[in-house]
């Protein structure tokens, strides 16, 4: 009688102790996994398909596209009419159109390049890249695009990359006076990954960042180029239609969020469709859903 009853004690006992760490382990096993967020917007590079907007028809059809910002592209011939050759006085009309609108502005896409090796065409375009730092803070916006862009066959490459970076670290002292970034695109020969890796290393401006750009050179191994360049990210990327070509925008997207990365995918299109306005609606439809799907990831 009582070897049963110290049994059944042990018995309660054990079955308790086992109960508890039961109970003590089930909000674990019933917690749900940390939520994934995203802090990525969408905006409009006005490369073609801004290229003969004026700003009341660029804020309005951005508005109805819900394109948060733009970046504006510069060289003499876009309908905005923001280059470097515009007054003082209608830099800030321009600037006080996006202040009052939903709209905002990043800055201004420069098409300026830092690889010739023709000394008076780099000194031009430092210039010029500095002139493009006055306008964008003019404007209100708050970077410019360069690109870095190609090599030469009379040049090493090491010499070209050295050329690059030094002339990002002049360009990127001076745009921080202005509280400018400078947006070093993920463009041309020269603008692979890996190449503008080897660019960062010797830039020591810490306003100098890579803009993502969607070249086809980088997608067989993109997470591997992708971690090189992490830690220099600017806070804009371009990109093309989603829904043309085999770049791997998903992934990019999934790196991204990972990486916690809250800046702005700007639109850079080159088709022309009947009614631009709606293809833009599309393409942020089509990149809310890579970004949701992205999230669901978890």
């Amino acid at each position: 009688m009582s070897t049963t009853l110290v049994l059944t004690r042990r018995t309660l006992l054990s079955r308790g102790m086992q109960a508890g760490a039961g109970l003590m382990a089930l909000p674990l096993a019933m917690a749900d996994p940390v939520k994934r967020v995203s802090k990525m917007r969408f905006g409009l590079m006005t490369y073609q398909w801004g290229a003969d907007w004026d700003i009341p028809t660029m804020i309005a059809n951005c508005t109805k596209a819900k394109a948060g910002v733009v970046e504006l592209r510069t060289s003499a011939h876009y309908a905005h009419g923001v280059e470097l050759s515009l007054p003082e006085a209608q830099r800030r009309e321009v600037k006080k159109q996006f202040a009052d609108s939903p709209v905002g502005i990043v800055g201004v896409a420069s098409a300026e390049r830092l690889d010739s090796p023709d000394p008076a065409r780099l000194s031009a375009a430092i210039e010029s890249v500095k002139g493009h730092v006055k306008l964008s803070q003019d404007v209100g916006g708050h970077g410019v695009r360069v690109v870095p862009n190609d090599f030469h066959p009379e040049v090493p490459h090491e010499k070209t990359i050295e050329q690059i970076s030094r002339s990002l670290n002049i360009v990127g002292k001076y745009a921080a006076d202005y509280g400018q970034r400078i947006r070093l695109e993920n463009h041309g020969g020269a603008g692979d990954l890996v190449t503008l890796r080897k660019i960062m290393d010797g830039v020591d401006q810490r306003n100098v960042g890579i803009k993502l750009n969607g070249e086809m050179a980088d997608a067989p191994d993109f997470p591997q180029r992708f971690e090189m360049v992490k830690p220099f990210l600017d806070d804009t990327l371009h990109f093309h239609e989603l829904n043309r070509g085999n770049f791997p925008y998903q992934l990019q997207s999934d790196l991204l969020i990972d990486a916690g990365w809250d800046g702005w995918w700007l639109l850079e299109a080159s088709s022309k469709p009947p009614d631009r306005v709606q293809a833009m609606i599309e393409q942020r439809e089509i990149w809310e859903g890579l970004v949701a799907k992205s999230l669901s990831r978890g």
